[in-house]
């Protein structure tokens, strides 16, 4: 049996009904809720490695190859099953311990990665060093065989549920910025530990502002080395914005509607034509440019020899995230007055969904870098332009 049949069987047999079409499994934590459905799809990914099926296989991992695992990615788009963990820690974290980590941390936390047994949040942003991380000024100091942590981060996506986080801070405050920042990882299950949500316009709480008071993080915890943090960080930067998972297959689908769906029930249609010839025009252009985007993707992959690309990363999270802003401003063009309803009987579930999503979808620009820093590095560091 071929690797793509023996696959696509598994995946058909495993996966609960409950764990397939749109939507994402919560992806494991202690705090996060999950069903019984998808805490089964994870125990049997986990068992066959597939949570993180690249990794070595004593951290979890099954292993695979580049070309088996574009096949499983593949097959689990076409099944419409879900990846049964996302999150920070098998895209960011994950991918940085394996190249930074020690042995030790390595085999501590990788593995507990690949069961869904914790949650990771990143603590980088602070209220006055966004854009200018290097500027950061939560602080660690050294007290033994430990770092003590004061300070605040901010923006700090799902710290809500978070189990560990993955944090800058600053270990020497006399030398250059850059120069004296370190990398700590550290339970959020501790005393100096206070997380309080930010809600935003779009309704939902996925950012907080958590405050360090005393915190307390191992020196075992501190990834590569003293004040070298700064180079760890932009690594893990690198994966954040590769979006390996999707480079691999190709895919990266928009979530949401079919937007030629939307146009014929909101629109109109002749004998199955959208009936606005320039709404025809738009959505053509941009599934031609969503489709290149993903083309892109896909070779850029295929020629790294299954390696995370360097700064190249930022072309994708650029170009990705005006892909993303744009489709939702078609949608809520092609469905006029519903498609920015807050609440009311006219206004059906989806309806309010694509208004938040819209609303939402604004902050693509900004986190995880901003649109104009991401601009910055492609000059810089793959056009090799002057400052």
């Amino acid at each position: 049996m071929s690797f793509r049949s023996e696959v696509r069987e598994w995946l058909d047999e495993n996966c609960p009904e409950s764990c397939r079409g749109p939507g994402v499994v919560p992806g494991g934590g202690t705090i996060a809720p999950m069903t019984d459905d998808q805490k089964l799809w994870i125990d049997r990914c986990a068992d066959r490695g597939f949570t993180v099926p690249t990794w070595p296989k004593e951290y979890g991992g099954a292993e695979l190859g580049k070309e088996e695992y574009v096949t499983l990615l593949q097959e689990m788009r076409d099944l419409e099953v879900r990846a049964p963990v996302s999150g920070m820690g098998t895209i960011m974290i994950g991918p940085t311990l394996l190249e930074y980590g020690t042995p030790e941390q390595k085999a501590r936390h990788l593995p507990r990665i690949a069961r869904g047994e914790v949650w990771w949040c990143q603590g980088y942003s602070e209220p006055s060093s966004g854009s200018d991380l290097a500027s950061l000024r939560t602080r660690a100091e050294d007290a033994g065989d430990h770092f003590v942590i004061n300070g605040q981060k901010i923006w700090t996506s799902g710290a809500q549920f978070a189990d560990w986080i993955f944090c800058l801070v600053r270990t020497d405050p006399d030398v250059p910025k850059h120069e004296g920042i370190s990398f700590l990882l550290f339970s959020m299950h501790q005393p100096g530990v206070t997380v309080k949500p930010i809600r935003l316009i779009s309704g939902a709480s996925p950012f907080n502002e958590t405050f360090f008071d005393d915190a307390i993080a191992q020196k075992d915890d501190l990834v590569g080395g003293l004040n070298r943090g700064w180079t760890v960080a932009k690594r893990l930067l690198q994966h954040e914005r590769s979006g390996i998972g999707s480079l691999a297959s190709g895919d990266n689908r928009e979530s949401g509607p079919e937007l030629h769906e939307l146009a014929r029930d909101y629109v109109g249609h002749d004998d199955g034509r959208i009936s606005d010839p320039n709404l025809r025009e738009d959505l053509a252009r941009h599934n031609i440019d969503a489709t290149a985007f993903r083309l892109t993707q896909r070779r850029t992959v295929e020629e790294s020899q299954g390696n995370t690309p360097g700064p190249a990363t930022s072309i994708f999270k650029y170009y990705g995230a005006n892909l993303r802003k744009e489709r939702a401003e078609m949608q809520v063009s092609m469905m006029g007055t519903q498609g920015v309803g807050w609440e009311g009987a006219h206004i059906t579930g989806d309806e309010q969904e694509t208004t938040r999503q819209w609303l939402a979808g604004k902050a693509g620009s900004i986190a995880g870098g901003s649109n104009e820093v991401q601009l910055n590095i492609i000059a810089k560091r793959v056009l090799g332009l002057p400052d």
